[in-house]
């Protein structure tokens, strides 16, 4: 027994109308009260576009039916006031578009799920170029049975053709419990396939599986994490639009140099001689040439000292002529040990320490490598700030009433 009869009332309709009847009544009543045709019609518009809303879904014709207008608000699905479609918008895609005639757009279809890949690339690739092709599997849309997975399809008698079962509990006065489960009858398809006339070619799945070969372009200088989209060339589900292919450039780490946009930087280990000396070190490039990095006997250089060689970076995308710097980060490596004549030679050739005057009455002192064990803190041991803490809980346990007892301030 339907509860409430104001939204069939509203589109002029019998509540046992089809859907057939409702489609023909709102669109009789939309294109009479339309704004454009009709600037006085005040909210007359509206409210034919929400009845209609709420009457064309199944499920809340449903819940409408019984509950009446309450029902829908408690519910908080569409409808009612509550997350109602645009009268406009639900003209538009009623019509395709516009006033008929307008030539305004068709709504489109729904789009399949776009697939996303990642792509490993090396650094020497990004740097000079390269083709690289990949394999994408997808799912495409039967061409035996046009994605219908046979010749007898019919909507499914368990959920109404809406993929889910909808079931309504009243849990209190005024309020409505809805409750969504997915329909085991037709995989939440909403269709189920007479089993005498399943496609022989997808077997009733709708879709078949298939190898996509697509070829990735990489340009010399190109983003480390760059995507390629190829429109329309992943998965195809039936009654949708084609999906996207999206590979995105994953760059694999190098054994010795970093990218930092159009500038390289490596570090390098040098030895105690040759940051006095002079140093000559060859550097294979990414391009695979040689380069040398030299100093001049003298030239002192410093541990962590950084130097950088113009036009030996990474070239810049779309012109490879045009390349960043190398930077070189020197990592100077110390001996352990010197024997005492080796140091007494270099003690006589390097300068002497200025401004250090040794008091008579220092104390000659051992120094040992420290072991790491326990816990220096800034130079404050723990167990003092733990013996510290215990004679604060000490003192604030022996001073009555729970109080703390602080330095006493002596104000001016």
């Amino acid at each position: 027994m339907v509860c409430e009869t104001k939204f069939y009332d509203i589109l002029g309709v019998n509540p046992k109308a089809t859907d057939a009847e409702l489609k023909k009544a709102y669109r009789k009543q939309a294109l009479k009260y339309h704004p454009d045709k009709n600037p006085n019609a005040g909210d007359k518009f509206k409210e034919i576009s929400q009845a209609y809303e709420v009457l064309s879904d199944p499920e809340n014709r449903e819940i409408y039916d019984e509950f009446g207008e309450q029902g829908i608000k408690e519910q908080g699905g569409r409808g009612g006031g509550a997350g109602f479609t645009s009268p406009m918008d639900m003209f538009n895609m009623f019509f395709g578009g516009g006033m008929p005639g307008g030539g305004g757009r068709t709504r489109s279809k729904t789009k399949s799920q776009p697939m996303v890949h990642k792509l490993s690339v090396s650094l020497e690739e990004l740097y000079m170029g390269k083709l690289r092709k990949i394999a994408a599997n997808r799912d495409l849309k039967c061409s035996g049975c046009d994605g219908k997975g046979g010749s007898n399809v019919t909507a499914c008698s368990d959920c109404k053709g809406r993929g889910v079962k909808v079931s309504m509990r009243q849990i209190g006065p005024g309020m409505i419990q809805q409750m969504q489960s997915a329909c085991d009858k037709c995989q939440s398809k909403g269709e189920v396939v007479d089993p005498k006339s399943i496609c022989k070619t997808c077997k009733g799945k709708r879709t078949v599986r298939d190898k996509k070969i697509l070829e990735i372009h990489i340009e010399a200088g190109m983003a480390s994490n760059r995507k390629f989209t190829f429109h329309g060339e992943g998965d195809h589900e039936p009654g949708k639009e084609p999906g996207d292919v999206i590979i995105q450039l994953e760059e694999k780490e190098h054994l010795l140099f970093q990218r930092h946009g159009t500038d390289l930087s490596m570090r390098i280990d040098i030895s105690l001689h040759e940051a006095l000396c002079g140093l000559k070190i060859p550097i294979q490039t990414l391009d695979n040439r040689h380069i040398l990095l030299s100093t001049q006997p003298g030239e002192i250089v410093k541990h962590g000292a950084m130097k950088m060689v113009e036009g030996e970076g990474f070239p810049t995308h779309r012109d490879p002529f045009h390349k960043g710097r190398l930077i070189v980060v020197f990592n100077v490596e110390f001996p352990s040990q010197l024997n005492v004549e080796v140091a007494t030679e270099l003690a006589n050739l390097l300068p002497k320490p200025q401004g250090k005057v040794i008091p008579k009455d220092s104390d000659v002192v051992k120094m040992a490598d420290f072991d790491g064990q326990g816990a220096w803190k800034g130079g404050i041991d723990e167990n003092e700030n733990r013996h510290e803490d215990q004679e604060d809980d000490h003192e604030h346990q022996s001073n009555g009433h729970g109080h703390h007892r602080g330095p006493q301030c002596a104000h001016q």
